[in-house]
């Protein structure tokens, strides 16, 4: 009886399942180890899909200042996930 799964689509799935499990947790572990702002800011923006103004105005600052956070986080992230 063939169901049309092979034993490579059912490798490949478990491989990609393991890959976004790992790449989930490494996300969290940055995430827990940004300062409160840092997080905010992170949370804010990609978790509940604010603006750069929006996140601003809810931590009474500018959207200059968020931009630079937010580009420096996402710099220190990007560096922490390659090593």
């Amino acid at each position: 009886q063939d169901d049309g799964l092979t034993l490579l689509d059912t490798i490949s799935s478990n491989i990609d399942e393991q890959t976004e499990i790992v790449n989930k947790l490494s996300l969290k572990q940055l995430i827990d180890n940004l300062d409160n702002e840092e997080k905010q800011i992170i949370l804010l923006r990609y978790f509940k899909g604010k603006t750069q103004t929006e996140v601003a105005k809810i931590l009474k600052t500018s959207q200059v200042q968020i931009s630079r956070i937010e580009k420096k986080v996402l710099e220190r992230m990007k560096v922490k996930l390659l090593v």
